[in-house]
């Protein structure tokens, strides 16, 4: 019975550990000068070579023929004792021990016990291999930590970790008793060039492309590759590794999978979006590997469209996305990026992944029907006038925050234009000979030329309307009081919902000889008093339209006890009624953002 590939080209020596050697060539020159310490820990992500780490450091430190000058500090890999140990039989002065299962303080003091033994001989060294050092409890942790930090002679530990802030938050006194090394991932080029020269030792005929789809599944794991080309190799009756058999023996999803939903996509076919994953349900594909996927696919394009170069990828996949350049806007992709992190996390713990993968897919497809925030303000700066190129560029971008817009119909569109008297009287009426001409077909504009040129118009109007007169002498202030929440209900009626509750919150005290009228608001809660004051022009309107003779409002503090309303002004607040607010006070402050609330009925979400 062959061993499995992990095991048979498990490396024998520092020299031929692979990316390591940060690590490799600092243990090796310890062994060669006698500096060895007696503790490491070794931390890195799963299959990058701790634990074989360790085995070399025990092989040298224990091989036959340690101290020739031409192995500097190399294990030699054919002594009995490095035989033993690489291949991992029972050794007396090498012992590896398993912690998510030996993870007890019994156990830790049985490890303390064991390690006040000497080694089988004066010029070997006893080593403890502790894997998943992470699983030990606080209390093996403080077991461990006198023998850690004043160990016996020719004793050492070595810890193998993924998760070293676990080992932080248990036990951070024993990180200042090892030595520390951070294995680093190994990337897609090494590991294709690993199994390049494994696949080469067995004679077995390979793609490189196949080898790529390898790397990438591997995730940065060595081992996991020389596995999973282990489980390629035991499908069907060919040797050969070739890109259709790794497709089917690891379950991936053929590129032209990924390419189908990227051109769906560009091509705005959200109606197609559910067949599509259904049919990917049929075929019974993991949807996390089809969101992992599918991120790669939209990085290597936004890649593409700013004119890099796409790291580890196929050959036959580049040109693919090389030919789509363009279809996709740069800002584009990186919405759909960003969107699609956003969902990772919920996505892993959903229930329904297909649901969530057809609504993302679907919000990717509808991208056009899109408006950019910042745009819609600067038209308003404009006074409505855009640029033809940036107007007809407003189809295909996205702004890092963006709302959907309603359908083209339910835009304001502009009244219909009245010929002046001049006009009417210079046109020559029809005789009955004439035939009517057909009425003009409107030409669509973009939603934020159409939302600019309303603001402007509002502006424009707001500008020339000229301050009114009083017309009469004030009004009484018990005829105010009486019919106020009459002025709450012409707010309300223009849409000021918000500002209709808070004024409703305020109370009629005097009105001055010129027409001043004072309102009292609670000095304990003044943030009602604070939304009418920054919106005074549209209460005073309001207020103007109702009674004759007031010109100004004023707004003071009033103790409710002294000059109670003769109502209930109590209102339920309601949590959509306080976002509304905050949406209609932070809108105040600004009279584009204003109108552009207004405009898109938006409503602030965060």
């Amino acid at each position: 019975m062959s061993l499995a590939l992990a095991r048979k080209y498990r490396p024998r020596n520092f020299a031929t550990v692979a990316v390591q050697d940060h690590v490799a060539n600092t243990l090796k020159g310890a062994i060669a000068r006698g500096r060895v310490a007696h503790g490491y820990l070794l931390c890195g992500p799963r299959g990058t070579g701790k634990t074989t780490l360790a085995r070399v450091l025990a092989m040298a430190l224990n091989c036959e023929r340690r101290g020739e000058p031409e192995l500097q500090g190399e294990p030699c890999g054919q002594c009995a004792s490095c035989q033993r140990i690489w291949s991992g039989s029972a050794s007396l002065d090498v012992v590896e021990i398993d912690a998510a299962s030996n993870r007890g303080v019994d156990d830790a003091r049985e490890l303390r016990e064991r390690a006040m033994y000497a080694p089988s001989g004066d010029d070997r060294y006893k080593v403890y291999i502790v894997d998943e050092a992470h699983m030990l409890t606080r209390e093996a942790w403080n077991a461990l930590l006198k023998v850690l930090e004043e160990p016996p002679p020719r004793v050492v530990f070595v810890f193998a970790t993924t998760e070293p802030q676990k080992i932080a938050q248990a036990a951070a006194p024993v990180l200042s008793r090892l030595q520390r090394f951070d294995l680093k991932r190994i990337g897609p080029a090494e590991i294709r060039e690993r199994l390049a020269a494994v696949l080469t030792e067995e004679q077995v005929a390979f793609e490189m492309d196949a080898l790529a789809m390898i790397a990438r599944a591997a995730d940065g794991g060595l081992r996991d590759a020389l596995s999973l080309t282990d489980q390629v190799l035991s499908l069907g009756e060919s040797a050969a590794v070739t890109a259709e058999r790794v497709q089917t023996a690891l379950g991936l999803i053929p590129d032209d999978e990924y390419l189908a939903l990227l051109d769906m996509v560009a091509d705005r076919r959200a109606a197609e979006v559910f067949s599509a994953v259904q049919r990917l349900a049929d075929a019974g594909v993991d949807f996390v590997l089809v969101l992992s996927g599918l991120g790669d696919l939209l990085r290597a394009q936004l890649a593409i469209e700013l004119g890099g170069v796409p790291p580890e990828l196929p050959e036959r996949m580049r040109a693919a996305l090389a030919e789509r350049k363009g279809r996709l806007a740069a800002n584009d992709l990186l919405r759909m990026l960003h969107a699609l992190l956003e969902l990772e996390p919920m996505y892993r713990r959903s229930g329904q992944p297909q649901l969530l993968l057809e609504t993302l897919l679907v919000r990717f497809a509808l991208l056009d029907r899109t408006i950019e925030l910042q745009e819609v303000l600067q038209g308003f700066g404009s006074g409505g006038r855009e640029d033809p190129p940036r107007r007809a560029a407003h189809e295909t971008r996205v702004a890092p925050a963006y709302a959907m817009a309603p359908a083209a119909s339910s835009f304001v569109t502009p009244p219909p234009t009245v010929p002046s008297a001049t006009a009417q009287t210079a046109t020559p009426p029809r005789t009955p000979a004439s035939a009517p001409s057909a009425p003009p077909i409107p030409t669509p504009r973009p939603a934020t030329q159409q939302v600019a040129d309303a603001a402007a118009a509002a502006q424009e109007a707001a500008r020339s309307a000229p301050p009114r007169a009083p017309s009469g002498p004030p009004p009484d202030i018990d005829r105010v009081g009486a019919r106020w929440r009459d002025v709450a209900d012409t707010l309300r009626q223009n849409g000021r919902g918000m500002l209709a509750q808070a004024v409703e919150r305020l109370i009629p005290m005097t009105i001055a000889p010129n027409g001043t009228l004072t309102l009292g608001y609670d000095p304990l809660d003044d943030t009602f008093a604070q939304a009418v004051e920054k919106s005074r022009a549209d209460v005073l309107a309001a207020v103007q339209g109702m009674f004759d003779g007031l010109t100004a409002l004023v707004l003071k503090p009033h103790t409710p006890a002294a000059a109670a309303p003769s109502r209930d002004t109590t209102v339920r607040m309601t949590a959509h009624d306080v976002q509304r607010q905050r949406t209609e006070q932070i809108a105040s402050r600004n009279a584009l953002l204003d109108a552009a609330v207004k405009a898109l009925d938006l409503e602030l979400l965060d």
